[in-house]
This record gives structure tokens, C-alpha cells and sequence, in this order.
């Protein structure tokens, strides 16, 4: 029997939560340095959580002959058509 997808467990594809769990806050808390070694776990300050997008980099064209060939392909059946006529 298969397992449902809800159910599975992907690190790939993790989700952003805005809810951290405690060791997870006080992570945050250490790395922008507001954590002190005697501070209780408890009564936390809020921690923002924030989501980052990342765009996806368009890869350049090769060159202009690349950009060039297909130019030309595109002209050379308009210009067929006409000395037909």
C-alpha cells in the first residue's frame, strides 16, 4: 500500500512556515546575536520568518549568429511568397 502524498516528508520540497518551533527560534536568535547563554527557552521573543524568492537567471543567447539565424529563416519564406507572384 502506497502512502499518501500529504503525509510524505521532502526536505526538496519544504514548505515556508511563519511558525518556528523553540530550538528553531533560539537558532535565529543566535545568529543575529540577540540569544545570551542564560536566557530562558521560555517567553521568547517573536522571531520574523521570512520567505525568500529566488528569480530564475536567463541564460544569453549564443552570440549574434544565433540571434542572426533565426532572422533570416523567418524572412526567407515571406520573401518566397512574394517573388511568386
Amino acid at each position: 500500500m502506497s502512502q499518501h502524498p500529504s503525509l510524505r516528508f521532502d526536505s526538496v520540497g519544504a514548505k515556508h512556515r511563519n511558525v518556528l518551533k523553540r530550538f528553531e527560534r533560539v537558532k535565529k536568535l543566535q545568529e543575529g546575536g540577540k540569544w545570551n547563554d542564560r536566557a530562558s527557552v521560555y517567553n521568547l521573543p517573536k522571531v520574523k520568518s521570512l520567505k525568500i524568492k529566488v528569480k530564475k537567471v536567463k541564460e544569453p543567447k549564443e552570440g549574434a549568429e544565433g540571434a542572426a539565424a533565426p532572422a533570416a529563416t523567418a524572412a526567407a519564406p515571406a520573401a518566397k511568397g512574394a517573388s511568386k507572384k
